[in-house]
């Protein structure tokens, strides 16, 4: 039985979602008490991998159960069994083909910035703490600019072997609510850090250190190296997988 798992965590202790050798991973955690409720190992599939230190609130997963087990009690069994860090939000039958890598039609992220000149005792591990003043209009022109189809070469992992680095982007927007500043996008799929990248390229407009037209032309130039830095991994947050 193929059951899709929708999972919340915070990856702040975590060395990512993939299994790492000698390292805690979200994904390892959740193999862990699946393998104590059915006394077998169960492969644990995920729509794709988030860094170490990047959240989720809506994860989605895919197991193949060894036998039947109600839905409901198996994720009571995995809620008492994972650490508080890691939820089980949902269960529910999935077809046997089901992949939830490739049958996602888009991802949406979330990150969050927290503007202000001294620091929270309650956003540090959840936001980027900017002390410069960020222009709002000025960071949604660049982020219009990410919409659309593109090669997102410069806004990406060096090293990591994909076979195309073009993505298309739906939509790419700053809100603003008191001192946070929210970041929220969606495309059908993203590179490793692209949108990373892409926060740290928009903060950098919002502080006047380069303007929309200077990161749409990083974005035409394709290479890595022209663009800043990547933004901190405590602000992403997975937010959705969409079907």
């Amino acid at each position: 039985m193929v059951l899709k798992l929708t999972i919340e965590y915070d990856g702040t202790n975590y060395s990512g979602w993939q299994l790492q050798p000698r390292h805690d991973s979200i994904q390892g955690r959740i193999e862990a008490a699946l393998e104590r409720i059915f006394a077998a190992p169960v492969r644990v599939f995920g729509s794709g991998r988030t860094d170490a230190g990047v959240h989720a609130r809506g994860q989605v997963a895919s197991i193949s159960i060894p036998r039947e087990f109600d839905h409901a009690e198996l994720q009571r069994a995995l809620n008492s069994l994972l650490p508080p860090d890691i939820v089980m939000l949902d269960i529910a039958p999935a077809p046997d083909n089901f992949d939830p890598r490739r049958a996602a039609r888009s991802r949406v992220y979330e990150y969050r910035v927290l503007n202000r000149s001294i620091a929270s005792a309650f956003e540090y591990r959840y936001s980027w703490l900017v002390r410069d003043q960020l222009d709002l209009e000025a960071m949604n022109c660049a982020a219009r600019g990410f919409v659309g189809e593109h090669d997102f070469a410069a806004f990406r992992s060096l090293g990591t072997e994909v076979r195309t680095t073009t993505r298309r982007v739906m939509f790419s927007e700053w809100t603003r609510d008191g001192d946070v500043f929210l970041y929220r996008v969606e495309a059908n799929s993203f590179l490793r850090h692209m949108v990373r990248a892409m926060v740290a390229a928009m903060i950098d407009v919002g502080r006047g250190k380069l303007t929309a037209g200077e990161v749409a032309a990083i974005l035409d130039g394709r290479d890595r190296g022209a663009g800043p830095a990547n933004a901190p991994p405590g602000g992403l947050y997975l937010v959705e997988v969409r079907y």
